[in-house]
């Protein structure tokens, strides 16, 4: 990694240069430069958390000043409990992932000795913008390097001291592995985003992380493909058989664990039977731990019947914008889910107001009915939808990726938080023996098009017909 002053073509040049000589490189090369990467960020966390300080000192005085937001400043904060920790774990989980390139996954035999494969790749060269979350910077070195990927990485200037510290020790780790420095580039000037925006010659896919400002600015700003979600408008319905203590043992979690977080839960619907039952016991937890309730009109008269008058007068009115909005912050919209007449109705209500209001970010049910908890996954159109658990657990170590470039709410290639797998593409290889287009077709040869066994078919494949020759030997040895 270097903190490049090249112009942004140069960059992305040599980034693309680069890429194909890293795509070539065996796992175990790969994997010994990570373990570098870990190993040198570990000795130098008291340097990297210092400047992380200087960065939080400069944002916390333009929060005061209203330049910045809380929610920014919080997800600058490397020096939060565990968090550091955290970001040197997910390198070591990425290395002990299985090498997600060259794995085979289609295999057919067109024809005797002419056999197509489908093979995994890296996509290339990736540009990740992002605000904040210094972070970051390790979290997309470790998945670009173990996917083979290429990256260029531009950070907000409010974390410019925390991403320099970081980028100057994992480049000085690299320079004694096998990578090729130019593989991950920082930039550090604003006005190399538009021009690097333009050069889909190069690059071939963008990641931003940050608000939704960042991400539609980028979104309009560029040819080339976006990965990425512009808000994490995150929903709960709760049903009235959830029990009281999980509901509220997930709902604390979901909006209060890290209220900033894109996978916080921003609006919670309520079955109208669970307004003087399951919901009273949540809003009271929920109140308790500071959040703000705005509420429509018919669970705040539930909850103002039910709670007590020091929780009851906490209680605000909803406004329809309310139902739109990524709060990021200790502020939760409730709406109500009206009684019908059967249970499978009043889910539809409330999968259409998802599917209406939500970002297709994360969304989930509280109920102990399966059925109606396998139609709500199977009707709300968002890129993770939960049963009985926290939007907060839409994250990529906590799926077992290791770590995350980011969370997506598209619908092509990649969705959902985004690991190895979402930074790999593949290539058809066709391995013959002369046979040319011709020679099938009418009059001609005919294709075979058989299916041969991958994975663990065909580990499964092999061992039989090692069997099979240890039978056949045994029995002539007899």
């Amino acid at each position: 990694m270097s903190l490049t002053n090249a112009t942004p073509y140069e960059a992305a040049r040599a980034a693309r240069l680069s890429s194909r000589r890293l795509a070539v490189l065996p796992a175990q090369a790969r994997n010994e430069a990570l373990k570098a990467v870990h190993a040198a960020l570990s000795d130098a966390k008291d340097e990297i958390l210092a400047a992380n300080e200087r960065d939080l000192a400069a944002a916390t005085k333009a929060a005061e000043g209203g330049q910045l937001s809380q929610s920014l400043v919080k997800r600058l904060d490397l020096t939060k409990k565990g968090k550091y920790e955290d970001m040197l774990q997910g390198i070591l989980d990425v290395i002990n992932l299985e090498d997600p390139i060259g794995k085979v996954d289609v295999r057919t035999l067109l024809d005797d000795g002419l056999i197509l494969e489908r093979k995994s790749s890296p996509i290339g060269v990736l540009l990740i913008i992002f605000e904040a979350r210094p972070e970051v910077i390790a979290n997309i070195a470790s998945l670009a390097i173990k996917s083979a990927n290429a990256a260029i990485l531009k950070g907000g200037k409010e974390s410019t001291e925390s991403f320099k510290a970081i980028s100057t020790v994992i480049s000085k780790a690299l320079a004694s592995t096998a990578v090729p420095n130019d593989c991950l580039q920082l930039v550090t000037t604003r006005d190399t985003i538009e021009p690097l925006l333009q050069l889909d010659q190069y690059i071939d896919l963008v990641i931003p992380r940050g608000g939704n400002e960042l991400v539609r600015k980028v979104k309009q700003s560029t040819t080339i493909p976006v990965l990425g979600h512009a808000d994490g408008l995150c929903t709960i319905y709760l049903r009235a058989d959830c029990p009281v203590d999980m509901a509220t043992k997930l709902l604390v979690d979901a909006k209060t664990s890290y209220p900033a977080a894109c996978n916080s839960v921003e609006t919670l619907l309520v079955d109208e039977d669970a307004l003087e039952t399951v919901l009273p016991a949540v809003a009271g937890d929920l109140l308790s731990k500071g959040v703000s309730l705005r509420c429509d009109a018919q669970s705040k008269a539930a909850l103002s019947s039910a709670l007590d008058k020091h929780h009851a007068v906490l209680l605000q009115d909803a406004t329809e914008a309310d139902f739109k909005t990524e709060f990021l912050d200790l502020v939760l919209a409730i709406k109500t889910v009206p009684k019908t007449a059967n249970a499978e109705t009043s889910a539809d209500l409330a999968i259409a107001h998802i599917n209406e209001y939500s970002s297709h970010h994360t969304d989930a049910i509280l109920t102990s009915s399966k059925e109606i908890a396998e139609r709500f996954q199977e009707g709300v159109d968002s890129a993770s939808v939960f049963w009985n658990t926290s939007t907060r657990m839409a994250d990529g170590q906590r799926f077992g990726f290791g770590t995350e470039v980011g969370i997506s709410t598209n619908k092509i290639h990649a969705r959902g938080p985004v690991g190895l797998e979402g930074l790999t593409i593949y290539r058809w290889r066709l391995s013959g023996n002369g046979q040319a287009s011709t020679d099938y077709g009418a009059g001609g040869k005919k294709w075979k098009h058989e299916k041969l066994p991958v994975g663990e078919e065909e580990r499964m494949a092999r061992t039989e017909e090692e069997w099979e020759m240890l039978k056949k030997f045994r029995v002539e040895k007899a």
